[in-house]
Order: structure tokens, then sequence, then C-alpha cells
């Protein structure tokens, strides 16, 4: 598996917002075990709107390609999160004691709609590398926070009721899928860019970074107001 570039091009160029959503508040009480519980119960009831509009963002990016290989990419990656990842989060949020009408009845929150408005519209705007790199900070985000919250001496493994949030995100599967996305990324760089782009794609990036954090800001703010 070749080493990513695009990614680290666009980490270093947006190192201030990326370090702030991967090492956010929120993410420190993932490790540490002291979130509060009514804002990661607001986070959860969130990331399953957020995965509706995440499914409309890959079949986007399917009408958006151009091979068929990279059609059957997007469209595999829209049936596992409608057919399997939905119903695996539905089962997560039963055992926080979140119902599925409690899920489905809640409207977004303007953080979500923010930042998965956002992704669309650099997908509708622009092409499936525009819409591709606005997913990064989603896409690949999760496992480097999984990856290091698991390796970290920091991280509370005794009473940490997110430890199986961090396990999860940290898994072979995850991390696999998402290094493949790296890649993925890399090849429609090559073939869709030139030099004179990536500061388009580092704004997309930048931009995408900070909405990010702000969903994890959401479910601070929900405890908070709670």
């Amino acid at each position: 598996m070749t080493a990513p570039v695009l990614f680290d091009r666009l980490r270093d160029a947006n190192a201030a917002d990326w370090g702030a959503y991967v090492e956010h508040e929120f993410v420190l009480g993932l490790q540490s075990g002291t979130l509060p519980e009514a804002a990661f119960r607001h986070y959860l009831i969130q990331d399953y709107l957020f995965l509706i509009q995440f499914a409309r963002a890959y079949a986007l990016a399917a009408y958006k390609s151009e091979t068929l290989e990279e059609i059957r990419e997007a469209a595999d990656v829209v049936r596992v999160i409608a057919e399997v990842e939905m119903g695996l989060h539905i089962e997560y949020c039963k055992g926080w004691g979140i119902e599925e009408h409690e899920i489905t009845s809640a409207p977004e929150a303007e953080e979500n709609m923010a930042y998965t408005r956002f992704v669309l519209e650099r997908g509708h705007a622009g092409d499936v590398l525009d819409l591709y790199v606005a997913l990064l900070p989603c896409m690949w985000g999760y496992a480097e926070i999984g990856t290091r919250l698991a390796s970290s001496p920091d991280t509370n493994r005794t009473d940490n009721p997110y430890l199986p949030w961090i396990e999860m995100y940290s898994s072979d599967d995850y991390v696999s899928n998402a290094k493949r996305g790296l890649e993925r990324l890399d090849r429609l760089f090559d073939a869709r860019a030139g030099g004179g782009r990536f500061e388009s794609l580092s704004k997309t990036f930048s931009q995408a970074s900070r909405l990010e954090a702000g969903f994890w800001q959401m479910g601070l703010n929900a405890a908070k107001i709670g």
C-alpha cells in the first residue's frame, strides 16, 4: 500500500484546522471517559442522521464518476451504509438507551446540516475529487482518531464507556477501508488535477475540517443546554 500524498499535503497546509478537529475537547473526553453522556447521546442521534446524507454523498460520487470501477466503489459504499451501517448504528444506540423512534424523529442539528450540505454542494459544484476532499475529514479523521486513542497510554481502558467506540474506529476493517479511500484520492488527484488546483482543494479541506470540529462541539453544546 503506497503512502498517501494528497492527504499529507492537505493536512500540512491546514494543520491548525485539522488539529482542532482530531484533538477536540469531545475527542479528549472519549479518551478519558469523562465526556458527558448527554453529549455522546446527542452525537449518536445526529450521527445516524448524518449517515443518511453520507449515503447521498456517495450516491452523488457514483453519478460524478467517469469509470465503471469508480461507480462500483461509490455504489458499494451506499449499499453498506444503507444495508449494514445504519442497522448497526440503531443497535449501538439501543445500548445507550436510545430507541429507534427517538432517532428517526429527531430534527437535524444546524451543525449537522452545515457539514453535510457543504459536502453535497462541493460535489454538485465541482467534480468527484472536490466531493471526496470534502468527505475526507470524516472518512479519514475517524480512523486517525480511533487508532491514536487505541494506541495511546493515556486512554482510559478500565472504566471508559466509550472504549467500544474507540475500538470500532481503530478496527482493522475500518482503518483498511479508510486507507483505501486515501489511495483513491491520490488516483483521482493524479488523473484530474494540476498543481494549480491544490489551493482550491485545500480550502475545501480546511472548511470541512472546521465543520467536523463543529460536529463535535454540537454534542458538547447540547450537554451544556441539557
